[in-house]
């Protein structure tokens, strides 16, 4: 068995689609269904159980999996090794992020970190939805709440804080607001709240708001809802320096306090390429926070 087989029972572990995992593998999905079935048939024995609803690991495809992906760690420490101590790093970093910080944050720091490194290869995946590490969506990611398990390491990179938020033009014309019961004569711009998949970012219910005047899944649409003048939000406050005509309300009040967490793959901490931009990550994160957010 060669580091190619390897490769390509990871890929159709993790996507359980050829489809998928040829994507990845920029192959087409007959090519990989081939080199899957002569995997199995090398081994003896079948590696995955082949549904309507794509590939399942059976018990056997279970235990390759875990000598696999030690395999998949090895290599990719050789590699760097074999990049030299020149300092400069190479390679494909893909992180994935809650939008807020993949919109707001990531960009500034991402484009810092490769000016450092030509030929390092940064890619953002934002996604609404708890990224999964486990089938390698990203290499590392940046959460609002630490896993409760699983083979991860966690590090909490820092504090930031939210605070209700409306358009200028929107108070000037709308009824007072003095006070948080003033909010019930307000529309209100939040979460949908069955897609709300962390429990840190259902801020709404904790202050006894059942009903959203304007909803989305995305941050960035409900700054766009604010924005417009549809009512009032909960509103990062880094993101406030990238919309000026919002001001915030009841801040008093209201104050709310959240963190980012790096999530790593706990093998990845021997890899030097993840380990330097987790670094630079962390860094960056944290400067980009606190300077964004003392402009407000």
């Amino acid at each position: 068995m060669d580091w190619d087989d390897l490769k390509v029972f990871l890929a159709v572990a993790r996507a359980e689609s050829l489809s998928r995992a040829g994507k990845v593998l920029r192959r087409d999905a007959a090519t990989v269904g081939r080199r899957v079935a002569k995997l199995e048939g090398d081994l003896g024995q079948p590696l995955f159980t082949k549904s309507p609803q794509g590939y399942a690991l059976t018990e056997a495809g279970s235990r390759l999996l875990a000598h696999a992906e030690q395999t998949e760690q090895a290599v990719l420490s050789g590699v760097d090794e074999l990049a030299g101590p020149s300092g400069q790093l190479s390679g494909q970093v893909r992180i994935g992020a809650t939008d807020g910080c993949a919109s707001y944050i990531l960009p500034q720091v991402c484009t810092a970190i490769r000016k450092q490194h030509p030929e390092l290869e940064l890619q953002i995946v934002a996604l609404p939805r708890v990224i999964n590490l486990s089938k390698r969506e990203a290499d590392m990611a940046i959460t609002v709440s630490p896993p409760q398990a699983g083979r991860f390491t966690v590090q909490k990179i820092t504090d930031y804080h939210l605070h209700l938020a409306a358009a200028r033009d929107y108070l000037d014309a709308a009824p007072p607001l003095r006070n948080l019961e003033d909010l019930r004569a307000h529309p209100v711009v939040g979460y949908i709240q069955d897609m709300i998949f962390y429990p840190e970012l259902d801020f709404l219910t904790g202050m006894g708001i059942e009903k959203v005047a304007l909803a989305s899944n995305l941050v960035s649409v409900q700054l766009g809802m604010v924005r417009q003048g549809g009512g009032v939000g909960i509103t990062h406050d880094f993101i406030l320096p990238f919309a000026p005509n919002l001001v915030r309300v009841l801040v008093e009040e209201l104050s709310i306090t959240r963190s980012f967490y790096l999530i790593r793959h706990e093998g990845d901490v021997r890899v030097e390429r993840f380990a330097r931009v987790a670094e630079a990550l962390t860094r960056g994160i944290r400067d980009e926070v606190a300077r964004l957010e003392a402009m407000v």
